[in-house]
């Protein structure tokens, strides 16, 4: 057995790193056989970040429930105890222990890029702390709209129990002291706005309370959660305390992108039960470990670490030269079967539909991705652009993704705006076979993974696309899937459920969004889907519509995934059985009439009817027969009679 501890963090000799608050790794590692130190360490990296007790060597980590998230921090982990650059490729091409540690001695070996540099907490941040990339989109957005709800994050939680009002609120005020993010406000001078923390004592959170009638519920939340933020004067957090009339009480934090994302809502609700446990109890929470970095000082480390766009030799360089090739030539815009015209402005009032499959396409899915290679996120990914090209999107689909951006280990128990957006572009040319266009997927996915620290804000500006206020730029459809598990809010003496809320706002023309959901014994229980959709654009109808052939198509490949993406059925069970049985109903009673028969008895009985529509133009049944019968005498003046053929354009 080796404990982490006692062994030196440089463990390479190549680069000084700082010390990273580990468990005791020992203590978490299978007891199945003899291990290498490096097996050792790696070992017990697996158990943390997949939050298992025990690893084995030769335990494959997609299997026990790792996915492109946690490979991510997987990797940036290794990297930063190793002091290598192990990309989170080397993850999904060496998935077991005893790989990649093989995998890590070849590189530990040779001559290879040290880690990136780790990041640090910055002694003298100086007069003006910078935006980071993310926020200074996020910031020129409230600047064309201000006081919007659209990029509000909202949290919330039911209740029941006996809920100190007071204590929560101190609470809520350590956990503002603690995260620097949920006090800054953002000045500006000149068009340039810069990161201003406010003292704690100084940082009030806006908390009301009001009594709800229970049926009212949904509508108050969506109202709260939907209300903007002066960047500029508030800070970026504020409560609601709905006392409900069934006795319950409901919390609703509302925080604003630009200062916490959704992962953020893990350490944020981890935070607050554990300030809340402290000050019921007459105490001030004592956090154990303190927080090694603040929001500022990342925003600082970012633009450090990217360096100058010019230099081809930085990481900024590096990871926009591939962009420039990844994305070149990309679609404007998706040709997308839409229920009305693009509106010039977007309202971005969006409306949502959901879907919930079950543990067997669940399952099918899981073990398709393992024998691919792939994540469940990329059999999604397949799937939904197949569905898109048999739809008349073409066979170059651009998708948004949601990446962490958490690639250095202290970023982990941070409340803050780290998300990044990359364009996961799939080509769906020469009609493969689904298992070819997941391999597809996987090398566009991989290459994309490992040049995700370009913020896409950076990425539109030097991609320069055609702009418009219309659309979204480089994508218009999003595509995510959750397969880590939201802490819940855990507050002393009362027992919480978390609440979805509903915005009612949307970002992109289509977001897919789904769950996994697993049995205890964490096996597949069931896909949870939902789409946001554009309420400018789409029908609910047609979102509904949208999922259920995605689901079609899922249960397909996972049964023949070696079937062309043309045979691939996206027909649901609804229009199957309309097309087949109600529209093909041959109980009726049916004249023995041919169809011109037919078409001469309508233009006796109803000559003024109209009978064809082309643009602009109706015709009437009267002036179609005059039209055909026109036409009829021309062909037979040129020789055509029976059993003839006529080309027809």
């Amino acid at each position: 057995m080796v404990v982490l501890d006692a062994l030196p963090l440089n463990v390479n000799g190549k680069l000084d790193r700082p010390a990273l608050p580990v468990p005791d790794y020992a203590a978490l590692v299978s007891s199945r056989g003899p291990r290498t130190p490096r097996e050792e360490i790696l070992t017990g990296l697996f158990a943390e970040v997949l939050g298992l007790e025990r690893v084995g060597v030769d335990d494959d980590f997609f299997t026990l429930g790792g996915h492109s998230l946690t490979a991510t921090r997987l990797a940036a982990r290794v990297g930063a105890l190793f002091g290598v650059d192990l990309g989170v490729r080397a993850v999904f091409e060496a998935p077991t222990v005893e790989r990649l540690a093989q995998h890590l001695s070849v590189l530990l070996a040779g001559e290879n890029d040290v880690a990136r540099e780790p990041l640090r907490a910055v002694a003298e941040r100086g007069e003006r702390v910078p935006l980071s990339y993310a926020q200074q989109r996020l910031w020129f957005i409230d600047r064309l709209e201000p006081d919007s709800g659209l990029y509000n994050v909202p949290f919330a939680v039911r209740m029941m129990g006996e809920l100190d009002r007071g204590a929560l609120r101190q609470a809520l005020a350590d956990v503002v002291a603690r995260h620097e993010s949920l006090r800054t406000v953002f000045p500006e001078e000149g068009g340039v706005a810069w990161q201003r923390v406010l003292p704690a004592e100084q940082a009030q959170v806006p908390f009301f309370e009001q009594a709800v009638d229970a049926q009212k519920l949904t509508d108050e939340l969506a109202g709260a959660a939907a209300q903007g933020f002066d960047l500029a004067h508030e800070v970026p957090v504020r409560a609601h305390l709905f006392a409900v009339s069934d006795g319950s009480c409901v919390l609703l934090l509302v925080a604003h992108h630009i200062a916490a994302d959704g992962w953020s809502m893990g350490p944020l609700a981890r935070d607050l039960s554990h300030a809340y446990a402290a000050r019921v109890s007459g105490e001030a929470p004592a956090w154990g470990v303190e927080l090694p970095v603040q929001y500022a000082d990342y925003a600082l480390w970012q633009r450090g670490l990217l360096g100058d766009d010019a230099d081809a030799e930085s990481l900024g360089g590096r990871q926009l030269a591939y962009w420039r090739q990844a994305l070149a030539d990309l679609p404007v815009e998706l040709v997308l079967p839409v229920s009305r015209p693009r509106p010039a402005v977007p309202s971005h009032r969006g409306g949502r539909v959901v879907a919930r499959w079950d543990a067997e396409l669940h399952a099918g899915v899981v073990e398709l991705a393992r024998g691919s290679g792939v994540s469940v996120f990329m059999v999604v990914q397949a799937a939904l652009a197949a569905l898109l090209t048999r739809l008349g999107a073409g066979t170059d689909v651009p998708l948004g993704a949601p990446v962490a951006g958490r690639t250095d280990p202290a970023l982990d128990d941070l409340v803050g705006f780290f998300v990044n957006t990359l364009v996961l572009r799939t080509d769906t040319s020469g009609n493969p076979t689904f298992r070819e266009l997941l391999e597809r997927v996987r090398e566009t996915d991989l290459a994309a993974y490992a040049h995700q620290d370009l913020p896409f804000e950076r990425l539109v500006d030097e991609l320069n696309p055609e702009r418009s206020l219309a659309r979204h730029p480089l994508f218009q459809i999003a595509l995510t899937l959750q397969n880590d598990t939201l802490d819940g809010l855990s507050l002393t003496g009362t027992d919480a459920d978390v609440l979805p809320v509903e915005l009612g706002v949307a970002k992109f023309d289509l977001a897919f969004n789904f769950r996994e959901r697993h049995s205890l014994d964490q096996e597949p229980a069931g896909l949870v889907g939902l789409v946001e959709y554009s309420l400018d654009l789409f029908e609910s109808d047609d979102a509904e519509l949208l999922l259920h052939r995605l689901e079609s198509l899922l249960r397909t490949v996972v049964t023949d995934p070696d079937r062309a993406l043309l045979n691939l059925d996206i027909v649901t069970a609804a229009e199957r059985s309309l097309v087949l049985e109600r529209w093909n109903d041959s109980a009726a009673v049916v004249e023995g009439l041919t169809f011109p028969e037919l078409f001469e008895g309508w233009v006796a009985r109803a000559p003024e009817s109209v009978a064809v529509v082309c643009g602009d133009v109706d015709l009437s049944y009267a002036e179609l027969n005059a039209r055909a019968n026109r036409l009829a005498r021309l062909l037979v003046g040129r020789g055509v009679g029976p059993e003839s053929v006529v080309a027809l354009v």
